[in-house]
């Protein structure tokens, strides 16, 4: 029977169940607000980054991960002799294992991740899918039953409908996942999906759901304290996907508005709640093009892209789990929660593209950091890249404030009042052509070399800030700028034909883009002037 609570109390000190650039992020954060940190490392990661930062480093046994981080007999004899008050488990590894969660309460140490209970409730994706149903919260339609026979997954396929997914019901990460658009190729993907699901997860079960094409990936954090307080922290798409796993995240989502964020923040502590979630955690939705959305699976742990979410609301995760775990309540109610600019995060593989993306291991020739943007690694300059673990060494974090958009909008404005005085210049040029023709059209043709500079410079932050109608061409900049400063101030009193007048600007502009470098078919392609 597994313990519904995580032993909240305070504590001093704190032992890091992980390694790489995860116990590096803890480490950083929990030796801020004071913890003593105990790092754990195997013979492969002796001399590694978190080993260096922490307070105390332990030895848990040989490379394989059998003998080092996933031993829990291990980790907590390193957490006995060094007295360790809690442990906290990262991501990967045990940080969604029911059991080691029970044996670290077990031990009389405080947990910092959500109870025992609630980990195995969503641990398995057929289970987890009953208790959403039970809790109102949608789910993608599917067929889930104990050991089904290849004749009753038929039937179920050509109810639901295909194309359909096969997916293992205990595990994630893309393993063990197959898609299916006919009965025909239904057996071959079952048994296959069966075979590597067992293999990464000991245990063969599978279940089929309908798959949503074209959906995207968007996911929930959500954060829930021992009081029974849950709120969510917006959300984060993750469609950029490689073999099933993720590679590139950003929040807030471009597909997700208020009032769909909303929605889906409800339905996301729905989830939570159904399983009386404590600490941090992440509902992971479908979103199909219409808007409908559809529980994927909840992830028990804080999530590899939390940095994403870190940067648009302004709160430390890592800091929150550890208040949390204190027993102290949440430290933001959600009328507090806001959306602040935005932010991608790129994962950082040590893998050879040539082949496949196999794991490329080995000792480390050149490593530099770039300093004007958020790196979360664990790595030395003098380092090595053990073959023993994940390929993912680092995550480079890009963010814009809402500060830097006004910067942008500033920026728009003053090229769209540069542009409009160079249309007034270009509309007394036009005049005096009509009296001196050589000097008045040598001087329209420079003005307008020098307006599609200035115009095309509008359209490509325009473009970048999203606008419904992005500025795609110079041809569509001087028709768009004509008509609402030329048409609305001096086209009637001067009596020009705003057409003609265009059409005259227009003429000039196959010589300007020449001479300027300028690329039509792309409104963020860079140009000289």
């Amino acid at each position: 029977m597994y313990s519904t609570t995580v032993n909240a109390r305070p504590f001093d000190s704190l032992l890091v169940a992980n390694r790489g650039e995860i116990a590096c992020r803890i480490i950083r954060t929990a030796q801020r607000l004071g913890y003593r940190t105990i790092a754990v490392f195997s013979d492969a990661d002796e001399n590694s980054l978190h080993t260096q930062l922490a307070d105390t480093a332990v030895r848990l046994g040989p490379a394989e991960v059998s003998e080092s981080y996933l031993n829990v007999e291990r980790l907590l004899h390193a957490a006995t002799i060094t007295g360790a008050e809690a442990i906290i488990p990262g991501y990967g590894f045990l940080s969604e294992n029911a059991d080691f969660a029970q044996a670290v309460l077990d031990a009389g140490l405080v947990w910092v991740g959500p109870p025992p209970a609630a980990i195995d409730a969503m641990g398995n994706k057929a289970t987890a899918k009953a208790r959403m149903h039970e809790a109102n919260v949608p789910c993608v339609p599917g067929f889930s039953e104990q050991n089904p026979s290849i004749e009753a997954l038929t039937n179920a396929a050509n109810n639901i409908g295909f194309p359909v997914l096969v997916k293992a019901a205990a595990g994630g990460g893309g393993r063990g996942m197959r898609r299916v658009d006919s009965a025909n190729d239904l057996e071959a993907a079952v048994l296959s999906a069966k075979r590597e699901a067992l293999n990464a997860f000991g245990d063969d079960s599978v279940l089929l759901e309908r798959l949503v094409e074209y959906g995207r990936h968007v996911e929930l954090q959500v954060f829930g304290d021992t009081q029974g307080h849950v709120i969510h922290l917006g959300e984060r798409d993750c469609s950029v996907q490689r073999r099933h796993q993720k590679v590139i995240e950003e929040a807030p989502s471009p597909a997700v508005d208020d009032a769909l964020r909303t929605t889906m923040g409800a339905a996301a502590c729905a989830a939570a709640r159904a399983v009386n979630y404590v600490g941090a955690g992440t509902v992971e939705f479908l979103l199909a093009p219409d808007d409908s959305f559809y529980f994927l699976e909840m992830n028990t742990r804080l999530q590899v892209e939390h940095p994403v979410t870190e940067c648009v609301t302004g709160f430390d995760l890592v800091e929150w789990q550890l208040r949390i775990a204190e027993g102290q309540p949440l430290p933001a109610d959600q009328s507090d929660i806001t959306l602040t600019g935005h932010a991608i995060e790129v994962r950082l593989y040590a893998e050879d593209p040539t082949k496949g993306g196999l794991p490329q291991p080995g000792p480390i020739t050149l490593y530099d950091a770039p300093s004007n943007i958020r790196v979360d690694d664990g790595l030395l300059p003098s380092g090595a890249i053990p073959a023993n673990y994940d390929p993912m060494v680092a995550k480079l974090v890009a963010a814009i404030s809402v500060v830097a958009v006004e910067v942008l909008v500033a920026v728009v404005l003053a090229a769209a009042v540069i542009a409009t005085a160079m249309l007034l210049v270009i509309t007394f040029a036009v005049v005096v052509a009509e009296a001196m023709p050589a000097t008045g059209v040598a001087v329209a043709t420079v003005l307008v070399r020098a307006l599609v500079c200035a115009a095309k410079l509008a359209g490509t932050f325009v473009a970048v800030l999203r606008v419904n109608e992005p500025i795609t061409a110079p041809r569509m900049a001087v028709d768009l700028l004509v008509d609402a400063f030329i048409g609305s101030t001096l086209g009637d009193r001067a009596n020009i034909d705003v057409g003609v007048l265009a059409d005259m600007i227009v003429n000039a502009l196959p010589r300007a883009i020449t001479a300027f470098e300028i690329d039509t078919t792309d409104p963020c392609t860079t140009f000289r002037c």
